[in-house]
């Protein structure tokens, strides 16, 4: 089993930064890729982006060029940092491990996190 846990959301004006942290702990961190994803009020789930083991890195095009993903192994952490923040990027922020060599913005994602508030004000 996999525990993953999102921290660092908060309430920030648009134009804003910030990063949100996921720890995962239970089993191992390598080599399965990690994901973000978001959910707002009254839409579906919707991928954000996502890390392979190895640091590479795929973006939703809503947020690509405003958002960045990394990862520490070491730590078995992956970030989130966001930069110019919309008021539309309000929404719960989730981090996802997956299980298998690949995962893609249609998962498989085995693994969630709680999910950590993230509102940004006009």
């Amino acid at each position: 089993q996999v525990q993953l846990e999102e921290s660092g959301g908060g309430l920030v004006e648009a134009g804003d930064s910030l990063r949100l942290s996921c720890a995962a702990s239970g089993r191992a961190f390598i080599p399965y890729p990690m994901g973000w994803f978001r959910q707002a009020p009254g839409k579906e789930r919707e991928f954000v982006g996502g890390v392979s083991w190895n640091g590479f890195t795929t973006y939703a095009g809503s947020v690509g060029g405003r958002f960045t993903i990394s990862r520490d192994n070491d730590k078995s952490t992956v970030n989130l940092q966001m930069d110019s923040l919309k008021p539309e990027d309000t929404a719960v922020y989730y981090c996802a491990q997956s299980r298998s060599a690949w995962a893609g913005p249609e998962g498989p994602y085995d693994y969630w996190g709680q999910g950590t508030q993230v509102t940004v004000s006009s």
